[in-house]
């Protein structure tokens, strides 16, 4: 058995059939056919049930792609683990990053890390951190950057630092005479959220609830700039990272009398190879947030 074989019969399984697949892999179908005909014999199971326009996976076969998905998965994780050992002179880092973070945080983070690394392609997409989570175990991303929950299985954390989450409300409500607020005083208000899955918004309510209430919310957001022009309306309050207030002058921020904060920190799968791409990103943002 030949991977060469393996990758002749996942493409056929993926295309439907032997043209499309000897297309899509540029080799004639008589190659491919030939390979699957000795795969079979091989194995001594039929694979494929064939007919006229298109292929179909017996049993036997459907099992064999399962195995194959897998065998091919590891075989293309052992080529990028030994070729990536010669120089970091390329490369790429899928990085997930939740908005209210990335706002804040991904221009400087893009500018200075291709600076360092002119040579390494830094890919980030905006997504709420369970959303992160799933991506990096379905392999979709190589790190993330997250609020940290206290608990992530199978899965690598790196704190870089904390953040203090305040109190959000308008110039003219009541509370923004106050310096210090509790969760008992916010039984009664409208709540402006954070989307869900957002470990910070689980936080908030987890929060509310030790309270004896559980929020009113009225609205969800994943962008900033919405929660405080809300807010900014008295429309309701809301949470936000100290960070996204700096210098704001269009909401009022009051710490909570019990402060919340937050872990900020890396995020990567356990059991899967970090590339010198993605240790060098690592080792970027420990420099960047040690300084």
């Amino acid at each position: 058995m030949e991977l060469r074989q393996l990758q002749y019969f996942r493409e056929i399984c993926h295309a439907g059939s032997f043209t499309k697949a000897a297309a899509n892999l540029f080799v004639a179908q008589p190659v491919i056919t030939n390979a699957i005909h000795k795969l079979e014999d091989e194995l001594e199971v039929r694979l494929l049930n064939r007919t006229n326009k298109t292929v179909t996976l017996t049993a036997e076969g459907r099992r064999m792609l399962e195995k194959t998905e897998r065998l091919l998965g590891f075989a293309d994780e052992i080529y990028r683990e030994m070729t990536d050992f010669s120089h970091l002179s390329r490369g790429s880092v899928r990085l997930g990053i939740p908005v209210q973070i990335g706002n804040y945080l991904f221009p400087r983070i893009f500018g200075e890390f291709g600076t360092r690394y002119p040579q390494l392609n830094l890919i980030a997409s905006e997504v709420v951190t369970g959303q992160i989570i799933t991506l990096l175990e379905k392999d979709e991303l190589d790190i993330g950057i997250i609020v940290l929950p206290d608990s992530l299985p199978n899965m690598g954390t790196q704190l870089l630092f904390k953040q203090n989450v305040l109190l959000c409300v308008s110039l003219t409500h009541p509370l923004c005479q106050r310096k210090v607020v509790s969760f008992a005083d916010l039984k009664n208000e409208k709540f402006i959220m954070r989307m869900p899955g957002s470990q910070q918004r689980e936080i908030i309510v987890q929060e509310c609830e030790k309270y004896g209430f559980t929020p009113n919310i009225i609205f969800s957001s994943s962008q900033v700039q919405t929660i405080k022009t809300l807010v900014a309306r008295n429309i309701g309050i809301s949470f936000l990272m100290e960070m996204t207030l700096l210098d704001d002058t269009t909401v009022y921020a009051i710490p909570m009398n019990n402060p919340i904060f937050l872990n900020i920190g890396l995020v990567w799968k356990k059991d899967r190879y970090i590339s010198r791409a993605t240790h060098a990103f690592i080792d970027y943002m420990l420099s960047a947030f040690n300084k």
